[in-house]
C-alpha cells in the first residue's frame, strides 16, 4: 500500500515537471522608477521634499558665505591682531566650519534627514507594487518578475514583457474604485476586462491601440469641425444682428437723411441678404445632420467589425487550448 502511494507522489512529480517544460518558462520586469513617477501622490510628496531638500541647500550656502566673511576679515586684519586674538578668531572659523559639516550631514548623510523621508515616502508605494506584482504573478501565471531599476543588470529587456502598466492600472483602480457609483463600477469592470485580454493578447493590443489612435483623429477631425461650424454661425449671427440693429436704427430715426435715401435703395439688398444668411443656415443644418448620420453608420460598422474580429480570436485562442490540451494528453499516454 505504501509503496503504490510512493509511486503515485513520484507520477504527479513527473506529471507536473513535462506540464512546467512543456508550458515554459513565464518572466516578466517592472521599472519602479517608472511606476513611482506616475503615481499621483508620490508626485506630489516627492515635489515638497525637493522643495526641503532646496531650503536646507539655502541654509548650507548661508553658512557657507558666513564663514568665508569671516575668513577674509581675520585675513585683511591679521597684521594688527595679536596672536591670542588670532587664534581664537581661527577656532571660531574651525567650529563653524564643523557645524556647518554637521548639519550638511545631518539632512544628506547616508543615514539623514532626506533619505529617511524618502524611504518613508517611498515604502508604502512599494508595499502596494509589490501587491500588485504577486497578483499579477499567480493570475497571468508569472515564473518571474524583475524589477529593472534595481541593482540586477538586465543587458536587453522586450517591452513585451514589461507589465509596469499592467502594475499602474492596479494601483490606479483601487484608487479610482473608492469614488465610483455602481454603475460606473459596473463600466469600469467592462473597461478593465478589455485591458486585461489585451494584456494576454499582444495582437488584440496593437489592434486596440490603432483603433482607440483612429478614434482620437475623428473625435479631433468633428471637434475641428465643429468649431469652424460655430465660428460660421458666429458670423452669421453677426451680420444678422447688424441688419437688425441698422433697421431699428432707421424707425427711430437715429441715422441722417443722406443715409436714410441710401438706406431705402438698400432695403431690397438686405433683405436679400437676410434671406441668403437664413438659405446658408438651413444648409449648413442639412450639411451637419447628413455628417452625424454618416458619422453614426460609420461607428456601427466598426463596432460590428470590431466584435466579428473579438469573436474570431475567441474562437482562435479557444482552438489553440483545446489543440494543447489534447497534444498534453497524448503525451501523457505515451
Amino acid at each position: 500500500m505504501r509503496k503504490h502511494f510512493l509511486i503515485s507522489i513520484l507520477a504527479l512529480i513527473v506529471v507536473n515537471n513535462i506540464q512546467s517544460q512543456t508550458r515554459g518558462t513565464k518572466i516578466g520586469y517592472i521599472d519602479m522608477e517608472y511606476i513611482l513617477q506616475n503615481v499621483p501622490n508620490y508626485a506630489e510628496a516627492n515635489v515638497q521634499l525637493e522643495q526641503k531638500a532646496q531650503k536646507w541647500k539655502q541654509e548650507i550656502e548661508a553658512k557657507k558665505i558666513e564663514i568665508d566673511k569671516i575668513k577674509e576679515a581675520l585675513k585683511a586684519e591679521k597684521a594688527l591682531l595679536t596672536k591670542g586674538l588670532i587664534e581664537e578668531r581661527e577656532m571660531e572659523i574651525k567650529f563653524l566650519e564643523n557645524e556647518m559639516l554637521d548639519f550638511q550631514q545631518k539632512r544628506f548623510g547616508a543615514n539623514g534627514d532626506l533619505m529617511i523621508q524618502k524611504s518613508l515616502l517611498v515604502k508604502p508605494i512599494q508595499d502596494q507594487v509589490f501587491t500588485a506584482v504577486q497578483d499579477i504573478a499567480e493570475a497571468k501565471k508569472y515564473d518571474f518578475i524583475f524589477d529593472k531599476s534595481s541593482d540586477l543588470t538586465m543587458l536587453f529587456s522586450a517591452k513585451r514583457f514589461d507589465v509596469s502598466d499592467q502594475v499602474l492600472r492596479v494601483l490606479n483602480r483601487a484608487e479610482k474604485r473608492e469614488q465610483l457609483t455602481k454603475k460606473e463600477l459596473q463600466a469600469e469592470d467592462a473597461k478593465e476586462s478589455k485591458e486585461d485580454a489585451a494584456d494576454e493578447n499582444p495582437a488584440l493590443a496593437e489592434r486596440q491601440k490603432a483603433l482607440d489612435e483612429k478614434k482620437i483623429a475623428r473625435d479631433k477631425a468633428i471637434a475641428d469641425r465643429k468649431l469652424a461650424q460655430e465660428a460660421k454661425k458666429q458670423e452669421s449671427e453677426e451680420r444678422r444682428q447688424k441688419i437688425i440693429a441698422d433697421r431699428e436704427a432707421k424707425k427711430n430715426g437715429t441715422v441722417s437723411a443722406s443715409t436714410k435715401i441710401e438706406d431705402k435703395t438698400s432695403g431690397a439688398t438686405d433683405d436679400k441678404e437676410t434671406a441668403k444668411i437664413a438659405a446658408q443656415e438651413a444648409k449648413q443644418n442639412q450639411i451637419n445632420a447628413r455628417a452625424k448620420t454618416l458619422e453614426d453608420r460609420k461607428k456601427v460598422i466598426e463596432d460590428r467589425k470590431k466584435a466579428v474580429e473579438e469573436r474570431r480570436l475567441r474562437t482562435i485562442e479557444v482552438r489553440d487550448s483545446i489543440k494543447k490540451a489534447r497534444e498534453e494528453q497524448i503525451k501523457l499516454k505515451q
